[in-house]
């Protein structure tokens, strides 16, 4: 085991061979304009998490998620992804957990695989991606599905995906370099100003990457609330943002923990690798810096904060 104990990942993505020919066939032949869709199996990720000592990791499928136009499709694929991150878990005690995927925007079935998800796989919780089509998860038809989850207490991860219009701002680029972050910002501020986390405060809502540009845009959308628009009767921006979890894929250090820490503090920072998108050499960087950065409190290091945070997030 890695001296200072071991992690939990809640950020790591699997590909099934299934997967990725319905994405491809359904015309992201690329994954948000990444070079190309990674190589998945179970051996790989298990040898990535003994390599680094990661415990458990939280399984989920990444953008553009499972719904490609067509409900009936979207409902199987989920299933599917849902079933095959049921079996590994099943065959690997202890080492996988999954966020389950929904076939949103299709409301009705997502409704029904979220009850399937949590009855009879033991899911940890939801995966939704920022934008759904296009749409925020904040919009009112989306009102069932999240009365259901808060009602279940469930932790929802809100994974990035490609912008509406993404062709204009990031036509040859990596979506995930630049557009991910900002879509994390605004699926956030969008639930933020709509009221969202006030009215449905038992959803866990855990956001990727340090919060995206969050910590840099939170006073400012504090600003504009309070100045132009009409709740000011609800807490304030940083308090609502305090109360949701963060992961620390990508890039935490130098600069964005101690940003977000600064915002929000650290009882809701978990770790995330963001593997198998982010190729193993990269992981090792991250887990690195995670080691080498000043302990988050005194006598406690990033692996003991968030591994103590993510029991917390995944207890029953």
């Amino acid at each position: 085991m890695t001296a200072g104990g071991e992690l939990v990942d809640v950020h790591s993505h699997f590909v099934t061979d299934h997967y990725r020919t319905e994405a491809q066939q359904a015309g992201h032949a690329l994954p948000d304009g990444m070079p190309a869709w990674p190589e998945w199996s179970a051996d790989r990720q298990l040898e990535l998490m003994d390599t680094h000592g990661i415990r458990t990791a939280v399984l989920s499928t990444s953008s553009p998620g499972v719904h490609f136009g067509d409900d009936r499709a979207a409902a199987r694929l989920a299933r599917h992804v849902n079933d095959t991150a049921a079996e590994l878990e099943r065959d690997h005690p202890g080492r996988f957990r999954q966020f389950a995927s929904l076939p949103l925007p299709d409301v009705p079935a997502a409704l029904a695989e979220a009850e399937r998800a949590l009855e009879e796989l033991g899911a940890a919780g939801f995966t939704v991606e920022s934008n759904i089509a296009g749409t925020y998860l904040g919009d009112p038809r989306f009102e069932p599905l999240l009365t259901q989850l808060n009602d279940r207490g469930a932790a929802v991860f809100i994974h990035p995906t490609s912008p509406p219009c993404w062709e204009a701002v990031s036509p040859d680029r990596p979506r995930p370099m630049l557009e991910f972050p900002f879509d994390t910002t605004r699926a956030v501020a969008d639930l933020l100003l709509r009221g969202t986390l006030v009215r449905y405060p038992g959803i866990r809502f855990v956001i990727p990457h340090c919060g995206g540009t969050l910590p840099l845009l939170a006073d400012r959308i504090e600003l504009f609330r309070t100045a132009f628009m009409s709740t000011t009767d609800q807490p304030s921006t940083r308090e609502q943002l305090s109360r949701l979890w963060y992961d620390l894929a990508g890039t935490p250090f130098p600069a964005q923990a101690p940003a977000l820490v600064e915002l929000v503090g650290t009882d809701r920072l978990l770790y995330g690798s963001d593997f198998c998108f982010t190729p193993p050499p990269a992981v090792a960087g991250q887990v690195a810096s995670l080691d080498a950065a000043a302990n988050p409190e005194p006598g406690i290091g990033w692996r003991e904060l968030t591994t103590r945070n993510a029991e917390e997030l995944l207890k029953p």
